[in-house]
């Protein structure tokens, strides 16, 4: 058997595994660990607890706990909720408004915590049930929540783009810099939609009553103060690490020490919040060290395998494609992959054969991590099975039903498909922020 077939082999019994249901890492860490041992016998059995032993060595791999220790300890002390009821007053007089305040709030939460998983939860629990109050269309509602979270990938400090970086062997600081205008724009995409909609159709997004904008002056700039928090945590998190002050994994460790500082000040920690904080950080940074270790021995195996020249042979040599067209088609891929499995499965699976065949082809790989991310966010949300789509049906109240939410991502879809071509097709979108700072530099 060629070693062209054998990587086939293993790619197919991967896919057969988590078609069945099967947990990611398992199936992953079990497809590379046997292929490693009928391979190579006994020597290629140690494969796995190599892998084992190169995560725990990998220092960058403690920001993670520390991101995702900080966008939950915000959340459960109820910052979220304070940004929220800011969005509400100042947008609220508008039509659609509290759907615009919504995605401020989703890329406010982006920009503390790099999930997306925390600004579903924070939409769905704060941000929905007051629209569904309020007369919104629960249709267009549960898609602006489900966009507005898809951000957390792509604003700074993105875990995804974290991962990405330590995998392509990118630097971090550039890619949160080449993901901060490609975020924002598909932001203020999202906005354009939201207000245009709601003017030809009012009833799908009504202002508030007259009663309810006559909030005096003083009263709206007092609740400026919900955003002032964020904006010191991003600055103290961020801010220092693109200016070179600290370090990747010191910079996480700040923005998990000033939300504490954050939740102390306003007096909303207890031992439920804390105990809550920890223990969700834990089970996620446990899935994704799990993932990572997985993928790092799968990928020890294709590497040996040659699979990337293989591949790279067979689209340039064989099929005779160009550089865009090869592109396109894992762009494709990806958009296939994401309807059963999240970014970090993705990420993890393909960047072995990926990432090392687009330097080839001659692209920016920083600008492919914003292209990877953009296109994780639109398989995030495509029927059948997208990831967000069933977190969104866990976390909905019971009037909204799994038809509704497919059909309310529609429309999110295809702007997200303008954004992505968009950067495609004018790449300074994504890197001109960072070749400006390292000019600065």
């Amino acid at each position: 058997m060629s070693y062209e077939l054998i990587a086939l082999t293993m790619f197919a019994s991967m896919m057969l595994m988590l078609m069945t249901g099967q947990r990611v890492f398992g199936a992953i860490g079990f497809v590379g660990v046997m292929a490693a041992f009928l391979l190579w016998g006994d020597g290629g059995s140690e494969l796995g607890f190599s892998a084992a032993m190169k995560l725990m060595k990998w220092y960058p791999l403690l920001t993670l706990p520390l991101f995702i220790y900080m966008g939950f300890m915000l959340s459960e002390s109820g910052v979220a909720g304070d940004l929220y009821k800011m969005f509400h007053v100042w947008f609220g007089g508008l039509r659609g408004g509290l759907a615009v305040g919504t995605i401020g709030l989703m890329v406010a939460v982006s920009a503390m915590n790099g999930l997306s998983v925390a600004g579903m939860a924070i939409g769905a629990t704060i941000a929905l049930p007051e629209l569904l109050r309020r007369g919104y269309d629960k249709i267009m509602v549960t898609g602006v929540i489900q966009a507005g979270s898809s951000l957390g990938i792509l604003v700074p400090p993105s875990v995804v783009l974290v991962l990405y970086g330590m995998i392509a062997r990118q630097p971090v600081s550039q890619l949160w810099l080449a993901g901060a205008i490609p975020g924002l724009m598909m932001a203020m995409l999202f906005v354009i939609y939201i207000v245009i909609r709601c003017r030809l159709q009012p009833h799908l997004g009504p202002a508030l009553p007259e009663e309810e904008r006559n909030v005096p002056w003083p009263e709206k700039l007092a609740l400026l103060r919900a955003g002032i928090a964020p904006l010191l945590i991003f600055f103290a998190m961020t801010g220092l690490f693109l200016m070179g002050v600290t370090s990747l994994v010191e910079s996480s460790a700040v923005g998990a020490f000033a939300a504490t500082l954050v939740a102390l000040w306003k007096r909303r920690i207890s031992w439920r919040v804390l105990e809550t904080t920890m223990r969700k950080t834990l089970g996620v940074s446990c899935m994704f060290m799990w993932i990572i270790l997985a993928a790092l021995c799968f990928g020890a195996v294709f590497d040996g395998l040659g699979a990337v020249r293989a591949i790279e042979g067979f689209f340039v040599g064989q099929l005779g494609l160009g550089p865009w067209e090869i592109l396109l088609l894992m762009q494709l891929s990806y958009l296939l992959m994401g309807t059963f499995l999240d970014d970090t499965a993705m990420l993890v699976i393909v960047a072995p054969l990926y990432v090392p065949l687009v330097g080839a082809l001659g692209f920016d790989l920083i600008w492919y991590g914003v292209l990877y991310t953009i296109t994780c966010q639109i398989a995030y949300m495509t029927p059948p099975f997208g990831y967000n789509l069933f977190l969104m049906r866990a976390l909905a109240p019971p009037e909204v039903s799994l038809r509704d939410i497919y059909v309310s991502v529609a429309p999110f879809v295809g702007i997200m498909l303008i954004g992505l071509a968009l950067v495609m097709a004018f790449p300074q979108i994504a890197l001109w922020l960072p070749s400006v700072i390292s000019l600065r530099g």
